[in-house]
């Protein structure tokens, strides 16, 4: 399950409103027939139309300055293992987007407590994913694809008059690395921009920085998990605490969907191998065999190149381990392993 908090984009032509992302948004909609387009979604209701969204969003920003940000984003997107457990079924992802938004509510830190009737929110199920410059297949391709530019270039010149040439010649040698790049999808060159096979469904949620009586703030872009300020005189509860919202988000879906969750899917195993290698590759020692075998076809599914998993501490030499934490750590950020 990967989850991502990300604040309203402010560049050079920030306007406020949230228009320009409920527009991204409804990418998937375009050229589709009203009955076939598929509409936003919040705690109580459905089929909620665009309009509507950017309308109370952009009116939810009671003493926010213009610089600062009116809402923040949350995409939410489970593995390919989590999407087979629940059959891809769309209401099932529905149904845990409204709980995912009630361990939200429980994440902030408040003098009074949040509840998700608190917060003012919208949340758009989208069933395609594309590839981007940071996926590993896309970056293995990288340099097929540039030599391949290069010769169209050349072949462009040579018909141009600019250069002199053989245009099968180099046609051919363009098909012969298209035929050698290691990452293809129904026989073609996997690029920036193509759409990913397989189950691909995720959410996009729309969240008001303000709460829903537009008159308290709640920014999960707190730099304090829990913190106390000072305001007129009072002492005043503050922050909001991610990794309680991330690691409360994945047993919710386990909770719900009945999932048994693998050492290397969870929040715990991520923050472990960044922050202490050494103990990642010891917790995955002291895993049940049975475990440590599912962990072992993970890790070769998310193509990390290692025989198998190192089976004592001696072989934890620390070149071997840089080396798998950072084919790991690729297969994470790729999204290849569901966590």
């Amino acid at each position: 399950m990967y989850i991502a908090i990300t604040r309203q984009h402010l560049g050079d032509n920030y306007h406020g409103s949230a228009s320009d992302f409920v527009k991204y948004l409804e990418k998937e909609n375009e050229g589709k027939a009203l009955e076939e387009q598929e509409l936003f979604f919040n705690q109580t209701e459905n089929d909620i139309d665009a309009q509507r969204v950017i309308a109370e969003i952009d009116a939810n920003t009671a003493k926010l300055s213009k610089r600062d940000p009116k809402f923040y984003s949350i995409m939410v997107s489970p593995s390919q293992a989590e999407l087979k457990h629940i059959g891809n079924d769309p209401e099932k992802l529905k149904q845990y987007t409204r709980e995912l938004m009630k361990t939200y509510a429980a994440s902030f830190y408040r003098d009074k407590e949040v509840s998700v009737k608190d917060v003012l929110y919208f949340a758009k199920l989208e069933r395609e994913r594309t590839y981007s410059e940071k996926d590993k297949k896309v970056k293995e391709n990288q340099a097929y694809a540039s030599k391949i530019l290069e010769l169209q270039h050349q072949i462009r010149a040579i018909k141009e008059g600019r250069e002199q040439g053989d245009v099968p010649k180099i046609q051919e040698i363009i098909q012969a690395l298209e035929a050698e790049a290691p990452h293809k999808q129904n026989g073609k060159r996997i690029v920036p921009g193509m759409a990913k096979e397989g189950h691909q469904s995720h959410i996009h949620i729309i969240v008001s920085r303000k709460d829903v009586t537009n008159s308290h703030s709640l920014s999960p872009g707190s730099k304090f998990r829990t913190s106390e300020t000072t305001l007129n005189g009072e002492k005043v509860k503050q922050g909001f605490d991610r990794d309680k919202f991330y690691r409360s988000a994945e047993k919710s879906f386990d909770k719900q969907f009945g999932y048994r969750r693998n050492f290397v899917e969870t929040y715990y195993a991520r923050n472990l191998l960044d922050k202490d290698p050494k103990q990642f590759f010891a917790a995955l020692l002291g895993l049940p065999s049975n475990e440590k075998q599912a962990a072992t076809q993970l890790l070769f599914k998310a193509g990390i190149k290692m025989p198998s998993i190192p089976t004592n501490k001696a072989q934890l030499a620390y070149k071997a381990m840089m080396q798998l934490k950072k084919g790991i750590g690729k297969a994470m950020e790729s999204g290849s392993i569901g966590i």
